[in-house]
């Protein structure tokens, strides 16, 4: 039968135990728990040796494309996810609108090399609360992270005017995409009336709107607007 003393002093032991493990346990569970998603491997080998030597974050998964993405994020419930915008598969816009028809409160930091208007825009309205260019210092990166975790919106001035400008001006019909795509493609206006099953006086006028909407007054130079902006992707 175990004495007094001895039972006192294993209890003593458990509570010592109990106290050197808590920090710890405390500390993991409050790290933020971040989702890499990109298609390139050197920015995601890049990202993880970054967050990882945060004391705050913790990398739970890397996806390779969009659609491994989505299914990632439903094994880990990551508390924000890194995402590039243009990936195989399944786009960082399509991503963050699959996630959110299932959970509104899942977080995005979108970093992407494109800061067209038009990517920004669709982005923000699919639900990204942050959005950064891939040249964005290291601790800005982080800043936003943070920042996305706790609720808030994250896009720099730059990129926030652009955003504004989109907003306020005057934008593209569905139909006047398609026209532009077809453009793009070097199609004319009688094969672009034929693709899309419309006569090619109503495609002329779609180009003469898209000239104006623009602010261009050649197809080259609409082509390339488009492009830069995000509205059509070559």
């Amino acid at each position: 039968m175990k004495s007094k003393k001895q039972s006192v002093r294993k209890s003593n032991k458990d509570v010592k135990k109990t106290a050197r493990s808590s920090p710890k346990s405390a500390a993991e569970k409050s790290r933020i728990r971040v989702l890499i998603v990109d298609d390139h491997s050197v920015v995601r080998e890049g990202l993880v040796s970054l967050i990882s030597h945060k004391a705050d974050m913790t990398v739970v998964g890397e996806a390779a494309n969009g659609r491994e993405g989505v299914e990632l994020w439903k094994q880990h419930r990551p508390d924000v996810t890194l995402l590039d915008l243009r990936m195989p598969e399944l786009d960082g816009v399509g991503v963050i609108k699959e996630i959110r028809s299932n959970n509104e409160k899942a977080r995005f930091v979108v970093l992407t090399t494109f800061d067209g208007d038009e990517d920004i825009f669709r982005a923000i309205q699919a639900g990204a609360k942050g959005y950064l260019l891939k040249d964005v210092p290291r601790e800005a990166l982080m800043d936003c992270i943070r920042r996305v975790h706790a609720g808030e919106t994250c896009v720099p001035v730059h990129l926030a005017m652009k955003l504004a400008e989109r907003v306020s001006g005057e934008t593209l019909s569905q139909r006047e995409i398609d026209v532009l795509k077809l453009m793009a493609l070097g199609k004319s206006n009688k094969e672009i009336g034929s693709a899309l099953f419309i006569s090619e006086g109503t495609v002329k006028s779609h180009v003469k709107n898209i000239f104006a909407k623009l602010n261009v007054i050649s197809r080259t130079e609409a082509v390339a607007n488009a492009t830069r902006r995000g509205l059509i992707q070559l």
